[in-house]
C-alpha cells in the first residue's frame, strides 16, 4: 500500500460557524493504519513503523468487515488517565519502547487507544479527493468501535461551545476542519486549525544544565529551541537553518523522565553551541540537536524565550528540524 502522510493543522483562532466541524485535539501521537488482508501496520508522523509497540491494537485489522480488503485510517494513538481523560504524561511510558516483555507488561499497566477520525482508502480507491464530510460517513460506515479504538462523532455549529467544554475538562483544545477540504498529504493548508486552551510548543533540545540541591548529579533545566523556517524554506532561499534559542526549562519533569533523559542526552554531547545565539547559561553541556520535546507555558516574552515553561514529554514522532515556532 502507498504511505500518506498526514494531513497536519495549522495554529489559529476559531473559525465562523457552519463551514467546520469540531473535534477533540487528542494529547497523542499521530498514527496512520494500514490494513490490508486483516494485518496492521501502524506507521508514525514520521515515517517510523511503531506497529510492534503497541500490539493492543492488533485486533483492530480483524474488526475490519471480510467484505473490505483494505484500508488506511488515519487518526491518533493515546493513553487516558485515571479520570479517563487523553495524558501525553501516561502515553510517555508507552513510547519507544522495543523488548516484548517490557512492551507486554506496560500494556497491562497503560493500554493504548486508536482514537480514528479520518478514512484515507477503502478497497485501493484513494479517497484524498473526496471532501472531509463525504470521508467521515464512509468512515463511520464501518463501525470501527472497540476495546482499544473508537470512531468518535464530530461536531458542527457552536464552535465555541465545545472549546469552553474542552476547557472546563482540561483538555488541550479542539481542530476545527473545513466541511468542504479534501485530504491534502503531508501538508498544513489551513483548512485544518489547531485552537489550544494552553500555550504548548514542540522544541529542540540543544543542552542542559546540571541540577543543584535535590537535583545534585541529575539535570537541573533543558536548554531549548526552534528554527527560524523548514528546511524547505531555507532550501528555497539558499540559507542554511537557524536553531533559535527558545530558554531555559527546570520544571515538569519526574525522577524516571530525568533518568531517561540522561540516558538518551549524553550520547549526544558536544562542545559547540548549536543555537544561533548564546544563550548566556553558566556549565551548560551542549547537545548535537536531535531529540524533540514538548512543553507548556504561559507566552512567549519579548526576547522570544518562554515564560514559565514545563516539560510535558519527549517527541519520538517528530523531525527536529521541522520544528518552528507556532505561535
Amino acid at each position: 500500500m502507498p504511505i500518506i502522510k498526514p494531513m497536519l493543522a495549522k495554529p489559529g483562532q476559531l473559525p465562523s460557524q457552519g463551514e467546520y466541524s469540531f473535534e477533540i485535539k487528542w494529547d497523542g501521537i499521530r498514527a496512520i493504519c494500514y490494513i490490508e488482508n486483516n494485518k496492521l501496520k501502524i506507521i508514525s508522523r514520521n515515517l517510523k513503523d511503531i506497529t510492534g509497540q503497541y500490539p493492543e491494537l492488533a485486533m483492530l485489522a480483524e474488526a475490519v468487515s471480510p467484505n473490505h480488503q483494505e484500508l488506511i485510517l488515519d487518526g491518533e494513538i493515546v493513553a487516558f488517565d485515571q479520570a479517563g481523560l487523553p495524558s501525553f504524561s501516561q502515553l510517555q511510558h508507552r513510547m519507544g519502547l522495543t523488548g516484548e516483555k517490557i512492551i507486554a507488561k506496560k500494556m497491562q499497566e497503560i493500554p493504548a487507544h486508536y482514537i480514528i477520525f479520518d478514512i484515507l482508502s477503502l478497497d485501493r480507491r484513494k479517497l484524498l479527493d473526496k471532501t472531509y464530510i463525504e470521508r467521515r460517513t464512509i468512515l463511520e460506515s464501518l463501525g470501527l468501535n472497540g476495546p482499544n479504538w473508537q470512531t468518535p462523532g464530530y461536531k458542527t455549529g457552536d464552535g465555541l461551545a465545545i472549546l469552553t467544554a474542552s476547557r472546563k475538562l482540561g483538555l488541550e483544545g479542539i481542530i476545527a476542519k473545513r466541511l468542504d477540504s479534501s485530504y491534502q498529504a503531508g501538508k498544513r493548508t489551513g483548512a485544518w486549525l489547531k485552537i489550544k486552551n494552553q500555550h504548548r510548543q514542540e522544541l529542540v533540545i540543544g543542552g542542559w544544565v546540571p541540577g543543584q540541591g535535590v537535583r545534585q548529579g541529575q539535570i537541573g533545566a533543558l536548554l531549548v529551541g526552534c528554527y527560524d523556517v523548514t528546511p524547505e524554506a531555507a532550501a528555497a532561499r539558499g540559507i542554511p537553518q537557524r536553531l533559535l534559542y527558545a530558554g531555559k526549562v527546570g520544571t515538569g519533569f519526574t525522577h524516571s523522565t530525568l533518568a531517561k533523559l540522561a540516558e538518551l542526552l549524553h550520547p549526544l554531547s558536544q562542545n559547540t553551541n548549536p543555537f544561533s545565539q548564546n544563550p548566556a547559561v553558566k556549565h551548560v553541556q551542549y547537545v548535537k540537536p536531535k531529540l524533540v520535546g514538548e512543553f507548556e507555558f504561559t507566552e512567549w516574552t519579548p526576547n522570544h524565550t518562554l515564560r514559565h515553561p514545563s516539560f510535558k514529554g519527549l517527541r519520538d514522532d517528530k523531525d527536529p528540524r521541522q520544528i518552528i515556532r507556532e505561535n
